[in-house]
C-alpha cells in the first residue's frame, strides 16, 4: 500500500490576530475535505498585537497535532521563517501561503490533485492563467505586479506565468534544497525559489488561483520593497 501523504502548512505571521482564526478554519475545512493528514505550523515573529495568544487559543480548539506553534522572538524575515518551520514539519509535503487571507485554502485540493497527476516537485498558484486573477487592487498595484512579472519573464524565462506569487506546494526535500540555494530576501525570495527549481530541473506545475487583497491590516508592499524587488531581479539575471 502506498504511503499516505501528510501536508505541513507553514504559516509565517506578523500582526495577523484578526486573520488567523479565519485562515486556520479555512485550512482545516479544505484539507480535511481532501482526506489527507495535515498539520498547520504557525511561525509568529514576535507580533505585538497578540497574534500568538490567538494561535494558542486555536491550538486548544483544534489540538496540538493539527496546530503546531513555533514562535520566534522578533521579526526575522520570510526565508528564515520557512527554514525554521521546515525543521518542525513532519509531512512529506509542505504548503506555503500568506496568513492574511489573500490566498484562499479552497484551492489546496486542486494543488494536491495537480501534484499527483505527474508527481510534480512544485505546484505554484498563478494569477495570470486560466481563470486566475486579482481582486481588491487599485490600478497602481496591478501595474506594478504585471510590470514586475513581465520583466521577470523577459529576463529570467522561468517557464511559469506567475513568478512573484507565494501560494505553493512543495515536496519537503525539494523545498529544503531550494531554500538552501536561495540568497534573496523579501519578495524576491519567492521568485528565486522558482528560478532555482528550474536550475535543478525540478518539475513545476501551475494552478490558477484568485488573489484577494488583505482584509485586515496594512499591505506590506511599499516603495522600498518595489526598489528591492527590481534590484533582486537584476541580481538573479546576472547570477543564474
Amino acid at each position: 500500500m502506498a504511503e499516505r501523504n501528510k501536508y505541513s502548512v507553514l504559516l509565517p505571521t506578523y500582526e495577523e490576530r484578526n486573520n488567523l482564526p479565519l485562515i486556520v478554519w479555512l485550512l482545516v475545512k479544505h484539507l480535511s475535505k481532501s482526506g489527507h493528514d495535515f498539520e498547520i505550523i504557525i511561525i509568529d515573529d514576535g507580533s505585538p498585537d497578540g497574534t500568538l495568544d490567538v494561535a494558542k487559543e486555536l491550538q486548544r480548539l483544534y489540538g496540538k497535532d493539527k496546530i503546531v506553534l513555533r514562535p520566534r522572538e522578533k521579526k526575522l524575515g520570510l526565508g528564515t521563517a520557512y527554514i525554521h518551520g521546515i525543521k518542525h514539519a513532519t509531512g512529506n509535503f509542505v504548503i506555503i501561503l500568506d496568513a492574511d487571507l489573500s490566498h484562499h485554502p479552497k484551492f489546496l485540493p486542486e494543488f494536491i490533485r495537480k501534484q499527483a497527476e505527474k508527481d510534480y516537485d512544485v505546484v505554484t498558484g498563478t494569477r495570470y492563467r486560466g481563470n486566475g486573477g486579482v481582486f481588491g487592487w487599485d490600478l497602481k498595484r496591478k501595474v506594478i505586479s504585471r510590470g514586475a512579472n513581465y520583466l521577470t519573464q523577459v529576463l529570467l524565462r522561468p517557464g511559469v506565468s506567475d513568478l512573484t506569487g507565494s501560494f505553493r506546494l512543495y515536496k519537503k526535500a525539494v523545498l529544503e534544497k531550494l531554500i538552501n540555494a536561495c540568497v534573496s530576501k523579501g519578495y524576491v525570495f519567492q521568485m528565486e525559489m522558482i528560478i532555482r527549481a528550474r536550475q535543478f530541473n525540478f518539475s513545476v506545475a501551475e494552478v490558477p488561483i484568485t488573489f484577494v487583497d488583505r482584509l485586515y491590516g496594512e499591505s506590506k508592499l511599499g516603495g522600498s520593497e518595489v526598489v528591492a524587488f527590481f534590484k533582486g531581479v537584476l541580481y538573479l539575471f546576472a547570477t543564474t
